[in-house]
């Protein structure tokens, strides 16, 4: 067998058939020659002359020419040896999260998870922002424009027909080609022509690349799901603390009071000379300090309410309308069983890595097809003719038809340093998705920590707060009774506040983990389009089946 540099697939059958009829005519002292060179030396060595008396051996020749010369041709042709990727998306299983995620029997958020937590109003401002969020829209904006690429891309596997007409007016040299009458004279010529053209697409590089535009649209649907995912979360934890500042106003205002009336036992005390203005001024002090407290939880407020009016897509005049929050503890807390796996499905930003993962595994592949000659059939039929008196004649007919065929033969590297990047986007997609993959682990158990931990710290809490506030009305008495001093009551009464604002802060940190939880295990989303073929056996962008975790 000849040298022959035979690429993969219809190519490399093509020219192996070649070389296998070259070795039949080249004498065996010949077959170290290249293809290439062949020709020449063999035409030299028998001095072979093409006459009109040898039609037969002058055919063989020309046929063992043209061989050859495709076989050479070939040879030389541009190719892919060695660039490929060994990147290779990961499988939950092989991430340690037995002891993290444990199996607790619980289920899946679902779509309305928000309504677990028992207010309405936070229901509907949930549904208002995913009618009207702006955010979302963009999101919406982007699919169709994925959708529209889809499209054009599945337009490129399909015939295509034309129909033009020009009329142009023109004088035409008399010194060139076109003779008299028409060299010298002005002429106007019309001209309607139907074409039609098809790609044969041997090699798939049509089709590669209209799945890939597909995987991108299936990939930008489910970022569309994280824009809904991440706006419903935005608007339950803002509203959440928008509830908790409501709940540290109520303390607030209760220790303005309490406050209140410790001055008005100081100014009796001062009366009856146990305190002296040192004491009803510093009551004083400490009342104006509370007052300041309520009036920046008042302002806090307010900003929430302009935040959430934000998120809602409307004016700040929006929040304004928003009463106060009635949110409930929600349901009780457990992890649903087969977590790493099926998290997969249920989170709308992995699914979106693995969709990508996918169109880039199509766009290697269309990047190899370009290594192959491309093979285009276009006809074309219409009239001709000068003047408009012959344009509807059968005499103005014109018609063509044939194909055309491109072969990369050398571009500079063009075509590889192109297959070099889009297994560098490959490599990139794979990483993309394994770091969402160890995210998404990653926020799951820290979540259910956070929440497991708060529950723990909310017993010793409340029992500390008991005590405080046990204290705190002990200690008002005896100063109301003359049995202790000032300092002992302000000292009770801030325990006391500062026990309410921790068990407070702590429910809704306990409330605001319980809604990221939600969203770390998908938020209610379900994969729908299929997106486990993404992650199937297929066949890879050498053409082997392998996973699509590998494109070679």
């Amino acid at each position: 067998m000849p040298y022959v540099a035979a690429q993969s697939g219809l190519i490399g059958t093509v020219t192996v058939q070649v070389a296998q009829r070259v070795a039949e005519v080249i004498p065996n002292e010949h077959r170290v020659v290249r293809p290439r060179t062949y020709l020449l030396h063999y035409l030299m060595s028998q001095k072979m002359s093409i006459q009109s008396n040898t039609r037969q051996r002058a055919s063989h020749a020309l046929r063992l020419g043209v061989s050859m010369m495709f076989a050479a041709a070939l040879s030389a042709c541009v190719n892919y040896v060695g660039i490929h990727s060994d990147a290779k998306t990961a499988e939950p299983k092989q991430y340690a999260t037995q002891q993290s995620l444990p199996v607790e029997q619980g289920h899946w958020p679902a779509a309305n998870w928000a309504d677990q937590f028992g207010d309405a109003q936070l229901k509907a401002l949930i549904d208002e922002a995913l009618e009207r969020s702006p955010t979302l829209d963009q999101a919406r904006a982007r699919v169709a424009a994925a959708a529209a690429y889809s499209e054009t891309a599945k337009a490129g596997t399909m015939p295509r027909v034309d129909a033009s007409y020009s009329l142009t007016r023109q004088q035409f040299s008399n010194t060139t080609f076109v003779p008299p009458p028409f060299g010298g004279s002005w002429q106007t010529e019309n001209k309607g022509l139907l074409s039609a053209s098809y790609d044969l697409d041997l090699w798939g590089k049509n089709r590669e690349a209209l799945k890939a535009a597909i995987s991108q649209t299936q990939a930008s649907r489910a970022d569309e799901e994280v824009v809904k995912l991440t706006l419903t979360t935005s608007i339950a934890r803002t509203y959440n603390q928008f509830a908790r500042l409501y709940v540290l106003r109520d303390i607030a205002q209760e220790e303005i009071t309490q406050r209140e009336q410790i001055d008005r036992i100081t100014a009796g005390r001062i009366a009856t000379g146990l305190d002296t203005e040192v004491e009803r001024k510093t009551a004083q002090a400490n009342l104006a300090t509370s007052r300041a407290a309520l009036k920046s939880l008042d302002g806090q407020i307010l900003s929430t309410r302009y935040q959430i009016a934000a998120l809602l897509g409307e004016g700040p005049d929006r929040g304004l309308q928003i009463t106060r929050p009635a949110l409930g503890t929600g349901d009780e807390v457990r992890l649903p069983d087969n977590l790493p796996a099926d998290l997969l499905s249920r989170r709308p930003d992995i699914v979106a890595a693995r969709w990508r993962v996918d169109a880039m595994t199509h766009d290697v592949k269309e990047a190899k097809a370009e290594f192959y000659p491309d093979i285009n059939l276009s006809a074309a039929i219409g009239l001709d003719a000068f003047g408009f008196g012959r344009f509807l004649t059968a005499a103005s007919r014109t018609a063509s038809i044939g194909p055309a065929i491109h072969l990369p033969i050398f571009d500079a590297g063009e075509l590889r340093a192109q297959l070099k990047g889009r297994y560098a986007d490959f490599d990139y997609a794979v990483a993309t998705y394994n770091q969402s993959l160890v995210t998404a682990l990653s926020e799951v158990a820290t979540q259910l920590a956070d929440v497991r931990s708060t529950d723990t710290q909310l017993v010793d809490a409340q029992t500390a707060q008991d005590a405080a506030r046990q204290a705190d009305k002990l200690a008002l008495v005896q100063y109301k009774a003359g049995l202790t001093n000032q300092l002992t009551v302000l000292n009770a009464d801030v325990n006391a506040l500062s026990a309410d604002q921790t068990v407070a802060n702590l429910r809704m940190n306990r409330r605001d983990q319980q809604i990221a939880l939600a969203s770390a295990l998908g938020g209610g989303f379900v994969d729908t389009s299929n997106a486990d073929s993404a992650a199937a056996p297929r066949a890879d962008a050498s053409g082997s089946n392998t996973p699509v975790v590998a494109a070679r």
